[in-house]
């Protein structure tokens, strides 16, 4: 069997691998076995070296301008408990809040300013279109002042100087209702009609002396800092507090309905009595709130840095710098010069 097939007998010690068929192909021209079938009597296949291999290419790179940019927030994000969560939501909120706060501080700042700059503008003469009292287009009368606290006066004074606007508005009203007291006594007793028309004057005289004389210096003197103003204020406000004193007595023949004319009336008529008592009431509340006022301004007048001195070189400048005063001063020195020349001859 032996001469038709090339295996040796198996009584043969026979190494497999050291067959010729096999040994002659086990050079180091093949790096595999499966290119040779030792079964076919075909020669092997000549060597052919395989390719190199190349490295695997990278990935086209984007330039640095068109890279895409991050969208999620650089902070690392919370996945904690909800208290935790509920805690940086309440960080951040009061974060907001006090920045909220510190921009409003900052316009109020500069609206502050911005007031400030506009009443020294209208103190150093710029004119304003004037809008006090507010009277009707028909009316032959114009207004006669320029009057808005928020615009003029600083924010810190805005308060003190609508508190006496307030009380000069309830001193027009008290006059008209005192007015009113007197006309009812006047109907039930015909010999007062000496407080009825003094009643009547007493409104046309107080109500606009009142704002001319005291509460115009007050504006002013908190407006532009003035120390003259503050003393014209301090001196006719306080004959304005002794006049509602008199006016709270009630002195008979005066016009007031004050405390002895409301009860010597509910003798005469419980009705006009009763009238009268609560006007008396109220010129007493007028009278309290007068002296709470004159407090409050002296008090802060001495934080704006006013004094005596200031309002005398305040009143010296502003009477040399009046034409109406120099002209009348130079026309009474040369009238006294022609008398006495004349006189001399």
């Amino acid at each position: 069997m032996s001469k038709y097939t090339s295996f040796p007998e198996p009584s043969e010690d026979h190494n497999p691998f050291q067959d010729p068929s096999v040994t002659q192909h086990s050079s180091s021209d093949y790096p595999t076995l499966d290119l040779y079938n030792p079964f076919d009597n075909k020669p092997p296949p000549p060597y052919q070296a395989t390719p190199p291999t190349l490295p695997p290419t990278a990935p086209p790179t984007l330039p640095p301008q068109t890279l895409p940019t991050r969208t999620t927030p650089t902070e690392p994000r919370n996945y904690g408990s909800y208290s935790t969560q509920q805690s940086a939501v309440n960080a951040t909120t009061a974060d907001l809040l006090k920045k909220q706060e510190e921009l409003e501080r900052k316009a109020k700042e500069l609206e502050r300013r911005e007031r400030e700059l506009d009443s020294q503008s209208r103190s150093t003469g710029a004119s304003s279109q004037k809008n006090w009292p507010p009277l009707p287009s028909f009316c032959p009368v114009g207004p006669c002042f320029y009057h808005d606290i928020n615009v003029e006066i600083s924010q810190s004074f805005q308060r003190i100087v609508t508190n006496v606007y307030y009380f000069w508005m309830g001193t027009a009203c008290t006059l008209a209702f005192n007015v009113l007291s007197c006309l009812a006594l006047f109907c039930v007793d015909t010999d007062k009609g000496v407080d009825f028309g003094l009643a009547i004057l007493w409104i046309l005289l107080f109500t606009p002396c009142s704002f001319v004389c005291w509460y115009r210096p007050v504006y002013k003197a908190f407006r532009s800092d003035s120390s003259f103003n503050f003393f014209v204020f301090f001196f006719i406000f306080f004959v304005q507090v002794v006049l509602y004193v008199l006016m709270t007595i009630g002195i008979p023949g005066w016009g007031f309905s004050g405390w002895i004319v409301s009860l010597a009336a509910l003798k005469k008529s419980t009705g006009v009595g009763v009238i009268m008592l609560l006007n008396a009431l109220v010129f007493t509340a007028q009278a309290a709130m007068g002296v709470v006022l004159l407090k409050k301004v002296h008090s802060l007048y001495r934080q704006t840095g006013a004094s005596f001195q200031k309002a005398q070189a305040e009143f010296t400048t502003g009477v040399l710098s009046n034409d109406a005063v120099r002209q009348a001063a130079v026309n009474a020195t040369a009238t006294a010069a022609q008398g006495a020349f004349t006189g001399a001859h």
